[in-house]
């Protein structure tokens, strides 16, 4: 059984999907609009809100696609295996671009990944019995770590973390506690994961470094990263990981109070009694972690507790605003472009991290400079986008519009035909 969809948490998730293809998608990387780019490290942008924000929606969720709370095997295995295929989508993104068939380059070797990435799609998106699904999600988990861990070349350095495989992991705890525990045990759960992450990170002496730090590359969770993840961390560092293993734990706590929250949306209150209560909490919780951020700075890259608070704070805060607009004031007309993006957001992230990646891999003669090869994605922007515009940051966020623009219209076609898309 589930409960029939809160349009206001669609349209959120809508959204958040939405600002994320903008932010993953910049006509340049050179050209970006400050609050389309990430923190330096401290602090908080737009941007480092989409991800905590995808997490607190998906655990929102959680208690409306379960609401009859039945723990056994095979809601254990449904679990499961969801969240492995949640965490096997975005293993596979990370190989994609390393994938090496049979000595093939350019195009043949394009037409080889695509074919690829559409039967792995296929077995961990198509809609089948548990006990293929089941089949089908170990065996790719399985390949894949092979292949990371088989000695091949190609595979050696292939990033193991990532956001996808966060929301997985994150997703498979919090489900759990959903089904096992009481509120006030997951309230006390986020609670402890909290205190007992900051105890880590500000208390614990790094191995080989020193004294406990906050700072990048130096801190426990890059030592544990450095340990555990050796050869398979993000591109950028080598050394760290922004999805690496410890900042995990209060990635769990995101969780939790998303799903604390959709508990209490679920309650048979007055939709204006949950509409206060929300803001109450959001309110209190964007101000903990603006104080917390005074010994323990907000920090997307170390999912601080305080960004914990504040991330969290701030989406229910934008959940309460939709919910009394949608819910209780009922006014819906606008919602259908956030709606389309919102049912299939599991598409867009997959497929938005593929298509870039093929575009690249496409190279001929640059009309400008013959001597040199040019990829499709930037002919593209460079020959179809830029030229209109003086200002490169507006003509870069003119490109990640159009490409917002192309998938708004696949998603109408999907909307349209009632075709979504469940991991």
């Amino acid at each position: 059984m589930t409960k029939e969809r809160l349009i206001s948490l669609d349209v959120f998730r809508g959204f958040t999907i939405l600002l994320m293809t903008i932010v993953n998608n910049p006509g340049s990387w050179d050209h970006i609009y400050p609050p389309l780019e990430h923190a330096e490290w401290n602090g908080c942008t737009p941007t480092d809100l989409v991800f905590p924000f995808f997490i607190f929606i998906m655990a929102v969720a959680i208690s409306f696609a379960m609401p009859t709370k039945q723990f056994d095997s095979t809601t254990f295995n449904k679990t499961s295996i969801r969240a492995l295929r949640i965490f096997c989508l975005g293993l596979f993104l990370n190989f994609f671009g390393k994938i090496e068939l049979f000595g093939l380059q350019g195009i043949p070797l394009l037409l080889g990944k695509l074919v690829i990435t559409i039967g792995v799609s296929y077995a961990l998106l198509g809609n089948f019995s548990l006990k293929i699904k089941t089949y089908l999600t170990l065996f790719v988990f399985a390949l894949l770590l092979f292949l990371a861990y088989s000695g091949i070349e190609a595979y050696q350095e292939v990033r193991i973390p990532g956001v996808l495989q966060r929301i997985g992991i994150v997703y498979f705890f919090v489900s759990l506690l959903y089904l096992k525990t009481s509120q006030k045990a997951q309230l006390l759960t986020a609670i402890a994961l909290l205190l007992a992450y900051w105890g880590l990170m500000a208390l614990v002496p790094v191995p080989g470094i020193g004294a406990a730090n906050f700072q990048k590359g130096t801190n426990l969770g890059a030592w544990l990263d450095s340990v555990v993840l050796e050869g398979h961390m993000w591109i950028f560092s080598k050394t760290w990981d922004p999805e690496g293993i410890l900042s995990t734990i209060p990635a769990i706590a995101s969780g939790i109070i998303g799903l604390l929250i959709g508990q209490l949306i679920n309650r048979t209150l007055p939709k204006l009694e949950i509409v206060k209560k929300m803001a109450i909490i959001g309110l209190i919780l964007t101000l903990l972690g603006l104080l917390w951020n005074i010994v323990f700075p907000i920090n997307k890259s170390l999912w601080t507790s305080s960004y914990v608070l504040y991330t969290s704070g701030l989406a229910i805060l934008c959940l309460t605003f939709l919910f009394y607009v949608i819910e209780v004031a009922d006014y819906k007309k606008w919602t259908k472009l956030f709606l389309i993006w919102g049912v299939n957001p599991m598409v867009v992230f997959f497929f938005s991290g593929i298509i870039p990646q093929g575009l690249r891999m496409i190279q001929f003669q640059n009309p400008q400079i013959p001597t040199e090869q040019i990829n499709l994605q930037k002919y593209l922007y460079s020959f179809w986008i830029e030229p209109f515009f003086n200002n490169p940051l507006l003509a870069s966020l003119v490109g990640a519009l159009i490409y917002v623009g192309i998938w708004s219209f696949i998603l109408w076609l999907f909307y349209k035909n009632k075709l979504i898309f469940k991991v």
